[in-house]
């Protein structure tokens, strides 16, 4: 089995039931969990296995976990979160995951859960989701129904249970920290850090994040081993992963496929290549917030080494492609507008320095550009990046500008000193 987090997604059926689930092993990582290891051995086999998380930081998922006190008091015991709050841009493979295999998320869940001994978990869903909450309820009946959810599930001295939380919809609440205010019911704006989510996160008890794709490799690692899910990845990252693709591609789409797949490969064979009329000028390999890419970068594999070598971020391994068609200058100003939008206002330079980021742009594709906004925007790069905000918004917002004004300052230029785009605007 080389696809294990798609093996149960078939075209012949809208999701995968209980009954499904189960035809293919469902759940007996679970029962292997807690009636075979304690929760300190389960740490250890996904620490063995090398899972990063998938959410696009790539933090070690087993290291993670045991930062969390595993003997706390009775009356304090820690929270598990699935962040399921997919609102990148150009991002939607845990969508994939929870409409058409709930019960793989479930299992993860209870999984990770006893590995910290959280007896309460979280599901924060992505609001606009709504076919993955009515598919996730259902699940969460039918795990309830037949004790994998639950008091003494399995029949162990484990009990667990699940909720779902539907969001409100704002992009910070991606942010863990913004996450758990909004579960606590307050404004979404980022926590000071330290103390981390691990030692003080949801109403103070130490709580665990982590992203909906993460949690579904779980139950494979402890189904098959360690040593197998290491072996599924071609490069130094372990297991797979769903990569996509759009932009004018011929066949936009997902693919689970093994850590370390070349860009190329994704984008030529599974993608089928650039529509015919169009060629490729660049690309950003995991969401909105990353760096521009090149073609001269296409053998990259996708790593979350590799891809940072080349001056980018792997994100969430969703491609958005840069046709030689669509205007870079554009296209970045789209992407810094919904930044912008979506800044929680909590801390000033993201508050304003992204609409500032957003006038300067319009100004330029309008007409209205000097010679000098170039300087201000890159020097906005600066002091917008990674150390001057309470978190990762703004500096992701100003990835891909800070890599266009590298790799296509020659439009900029065209629209400021000719007054018109180097391509044709769409």
């Amino acid at each position: 089995m080389d696809r294990p987090l798609t093996q149960n997604i078939r075209a012949d059926r809208d999701f995968a039931t209980l009954a499904d689930y189960r035809k293919t092993g469902g759940y007996e990582g679970l029962r292997k969990a807690v009636t075979d290891l304690g929760p300190k051995a389960v740490q250890q086999w996904v620490k063995d296995a090398g899972l990063r998380g998938r959410g696009g930081a790539g933090f070690g998922t087993g290291l993670k976990w045991s930062l969390v006190p595993i003997d706390p008091a009775p009356d304090h015991p820690p929270y598990l979160v699935v962040n399921a709050d997919e609102m990148e841009p150009g991002t939607f493979k845990d969508r994939l995951l929870l409409e058409k295999d709930p019960h793989q998320l479930l299992e993860g869940i209870a999984i990770a859960a006893y590995a910290i001994q959280a007896q309460t978990a979280y599901i924060f869903l992505r609001g606009e989701y709504r076919l993955a909450a009515e598919r996730l309820t259902r699940a969460l009946q039918e795990a309830r129904a037949a004790h994998y959810v639950g008091a003494h599930l399995l029949d162990s001295d484990f009990s667990l249970d699940i909720h779902l939380h539907t969001s409100a919809g704002r992009y910070i609440c991606g942010e863990e920290s913004a996450l758990l205010n909004a579960l606590e019911g307050k404004r979404a704006t980022p926590r000071p850090k330290p103390p981390f989510a691990v030692v003080s996160g949801l109403w103070g008890r130490p709580t665990v994040v982590n992203n909906v794709e993460t949690i579904c490799n779980v139950p494979h690692i402890l189904r098959h081993g360690a040593d197998w899910y290491k072996g599924l990845g071609r490069g130094a990252d372990a297991g797979t992963k769903l990569f996509g693709a759009s932009g004018r591609v011929k066949r936009p789409g997902l693919w689970e496929l093994p850590m370390g797949t070349p860009i190329r490969e994704i984008l030529e064979e599974h993608a089928g290549g650039m529509k015919d009329g169009y060629q490729l000028r660049g690309f950003l390999p995991g969401g909105a917030s990353t760096d521009f890419l090149l073609p001269e970068h296409l053998d990259v594999p996708m790593e979350f080494d590799t891809v940072a070598k080349a001056g980018s971020r792997m994100g969430t391994g969703t491609i958005i492609v840069l046709d030689d068609k669509t205007c870079p200058v554009r296209m970045v100003l789209n992407l810094e507008r919904f930044f912008a939008q979506e800044s929680c206002g909590w801390c000033t330079p993201c508050r304003d320095g992204l609409p500032w980021t957003v006038t300067l742009l319009q100004d330029i594709v309008e007409g209205r550009g000097r010679p000098e906004d170039l300087d201000t925007l890159a020097g906005l790069t600066r002091m917008l990046g990674p150390g001057n905000t309470f978190c990762a918004l703004a500096p992701g917002a100003m990835e891909p500008l800070q890599s266009a004004l590298k790799y296509f300052r020659e439009d900029f230029e065209r629209y400021i000193f000719q007054n018109r785009p180097l391509k044709e605007a769409v």
